[in-house]
This record gives structure tokens, C-alpha cells and sequence, in this order.
């Protein structure tokens, strides 16, 4: 079955970086675009980037455009997600997206002095 297994956060200073990782297995990996959404407590799950299965579109939410980038290494099953000029606001748990409504378990990221 599909499963997906993030990694990759931790805690940093605002205007740090992070890179998340979301290793992919049980489909065909190369056939579907994959997404991140986030969630902080006590908020909804939001949309925060996603990447066509090929890799040549990417889609970004509003905040996080220009800080931000998607990316994916087919050979290697897995997406990831650079994360630059972090702000406070950025803490959350993010979680991968794939195919059939698919999650992660997701990986906490917190931003803080």
C-alpha cells in the first residue's frame, strides 16, 4: 500500500533553513505529482507547495513563495522541501501528500529564538 514516511524537521532560529524529506513506496512514484501541507495547533491542514509528477511545475502557497522549494528525485522515490528565511510563523507539523489521499505521519518544524 502507499505509504510515505517525512523527515527532516527540527527546531531553528527565525531565518534559518530546513530541508524536509518524504520518502515514497507502495505505487509508482514517477506517475503522480506530490504536495506539502502543514498544520500548526489549533489550525486547519494548508496547502504549502506541490510539484507535477515530472517535476516541471511547482506551485506554491502565498506565504512561502520566494522562501520556499519543491523538488523531487524520481529515481530516489522522494520529495523534498527546502526551506529558507524560516519565520516563527512557519512552526507546524508537515506533512507529504500523494496519490488516492495519501499521508505522511508528518515531521514537526518549529521556529523560534
Amino acid at each position: 500500500q502507499v505509504q510515505l514516511a517525512e523527515s527532516g524537521g527540527g527546531s531553528v532560529q527565525p531565518g534559518g533553513s530546513l530541508r524536509l524529506s518524504c520518502a515514497a513506496s507502495g505505487f509508482t512514484f514517477s506517475d503522480y505529482g506530490m504536495s506539502w501541507y502543514r498544520q500548526a495547533p489549533g489550525k486547519e491542514r494548508e496547502f504549502v507547495a506541490r510539484i507535477y509528477w515530472d517535476g516541471s511545475v511547482t506551485n506554491y502557497a502565498d506565504s512561502v513563495k520566494g522562501r520556499f522549494t519543491v523538488s523531487r528525485d524520481n529515481r530516489k522515490r522522494t520529495v523534498y522541501l527546502q526551506m529558507n528565511s524560516l519565520k516563527p510563523e512557519d512552526t507546524a507539523t508537515y506533512y507529504c501528500n500523494g496519490p488516492s489521499g495519501s499521508w505522511g505521519q508528518g515531521t514537526q518544524v518549529t521556529v523560534s529564538s
